[in-house]
């Protein structure tokens, strides 16, 4: 049924308080005409109902269905996106490390390179190490700044947080860098991550972070390219140890020209001998460590010492050999000899 709503004309009364009266008028504009006239100094409204005609029985119901439609033609007009192909998210991630310029421009030789797509997926995630990898042989990744600016590193694992920075300065001294700043570290339920700046001529080659990891048994899970300065590392600690040497029965070990404290793998013997080269002015300071690098023991000796014989408590795994004032002091050696069996 066609309910015709005088809205305009009960908007008019109430408006101009006056008398109103209804004629029908063209109205090419579709939209309520409104007509003033000269009556004994009353103005007279004539309003045109039918341009708001609406049919229905009940005019909030129908606006309710209205808007419901409109709602159902977006959805149809957008229909729900289709999940990336396996080629789609290897781009993706290829454009995260070159930037998508770089991408456009050597788009063809780009697929050239990444052509056996499966490759570069282990189950049904991307290997990042092999597309970093792919990405630097092809001359395509880079790394260097047009001069020396701050970057930030992120590094992220499960493991031990003492253990998992210990193992990171340990990496990151032996692939070259020596000076960096501790800028944040958090440790919740999501694992510990550790955050450093430095300044360099270019970006720590993802590569060789790699390779010096897996000295140490770590894995990188994943690598995120946040901007040029920005890198953020996911590091599977599961199977970690420190790249130090390790302690054998009957085997005796002597290093010379000693720069920092002497680290060692101990886990498999009982007791060592430590003697100081014969032009040092040693005072011992020796910590012990278990497998996650908690704190086992210290032990300081505030007078000169020639010999030592260390027996190791069940669960020491590391012991780090210094000096109580400073490591010049052992900087002639020290020699190291094992015995027993764990």
């Amino acid at each position: 049924m066609v309910k015709k709503l005088l809205i305009a004309a009960l908007f008019s009364l109430s408006l101009f308080g006056a008398d109103t009266g209804f004629q029908n008028v063209d109205d090419q504009n579709s939209t309520a005409a409104i007509i003033q006239e000269s009556d004994e100094g009353n103005s007279t409204v004539v309003v045109t109902p039918e341009v708001i005609e609406i049919e229905t029985d009940d005019v909030n119901e129908t606006m309710d269905e209205v808007e419901i439609d409109s709602e159902e033609l977006l959805i149809e007009s957008d229909p729900q996106e289709k999940p990336l192909s396996k080629k789609e998210l290897l781009d993706q991630k290829i454009i995260s490390f070159i930037g998508k310029s770089s991408f456009t421009r050597n788009r063809d030789y780009i697929h050239i390179n990444f052509k056996r797509v499966n490759r570069f997926y282990t189950k049904e995630h991307i290997n990042v190490v092999k597309v970093v990898e792919k990405l630097e042989a092809s001359g395509l990744l880079r790394l260097f700044f047009k001069k020396p600016q701050q970057y930030e590193m992120t590094f992220h694992s499960t493991g031990d947080p003492l253990f998992f920075v210990k193992l990171m300065g340990d990496t990151l001294r032996d692939i070259g860098y020596y000076r960096y700043v501790t800028k944040e570290s958090t440790n919740d339920e999501s694992g510990f991550e550790w955050k450093i700046s430095l300044e360099a001529e270019y970006v720590t080659d993802p590569v060789l972070l790699r390779k010096e990891l897996a000295t140490r048994g770590c894995k990188i899970i994943d690598i995120v390219r946040n901007s040029a300065t920005d890198w953020y590392y996911s590091i599977d600690t599961s199977k970690a140890h420190l790249n130090v040497d390790r302690l054998r029965r009957g085997k005796v070990k002597k290093y010379k020209r000693l720069q920092y404290a002497k680290w060692l793998d101990v886990s498999h013997i009982k007791t060592v001998k430590i003697q100081s080269g014969r032009s040092n002015a040693w005072y011992p300071y020796i910590a012990l460590y278990d497998n996650s690098l908690r704190l086992l023991k210290v032990i300081k000796q505030d007078k000169k010492t020639k010999k030592y014989i260390l027996k190791l408590p069940e669960d020491t795994r590391y012991i780090s050999v210094g000096d109580l004032y400073t490591v010049t002091n052992i900087r002639y050696g020290l020699v190291f000899s094992p015995s027993g069996k764990r």
